[in-house]
């Protein structure tokens, strides 16, 4: 099952979504403003790709922070930091099989969902 996780007002999420139904992929939509995110779930997306990798320090939610959360992020401060905000964390999240993809390109999603 496949399952991509976002928020509906998000440009790229949207982008992704078209692209999956273009393609005639099956998948799930989870909004994580809407439906929340799940602790264990985060910290998996963590474990998978990094801490770094999921935070979005060029949206606006990031550039609005005061300067002192933004200092000497750790990855269980940055944790915390999504967790609190989920529109911190970079989109789309796509999960298949175990893998786990941030962002969205697709050549990338070509070589998940071949033909």
């Amino acid at each position: 099952m496949v399952t991509l996780y976002g928020i509906k007002t998000c440009d790229t999420v949207r982008k992704a979504r078209g692209w999956l139904d273009s393609h005639d992929v099956a998948y799930r939509f989870h909004d994580f403003r809407a439906d929340g995110l799940e602790r264990d779930r985060l910290g998996g997306w963590i474990k998978a790709v990094g801490w770094e990798t999921l935070l979005n320090k060029a949206g606006t939610t990031f550039r609005k922070l005061p300067e002192a959360r933004k200092q000497n992020l750790d990855g269980l401060a940055a944790f915390e930091l999504m967790l609190a905000e989920p529109t911190l964390i970079k989109r789309p999240v796509l999960e298949r099989d175990g893998t786990v993809v941030v962002g969205f390109r697709p050549e990338r999603y070509e070589g998940l969902f071949p033909g």
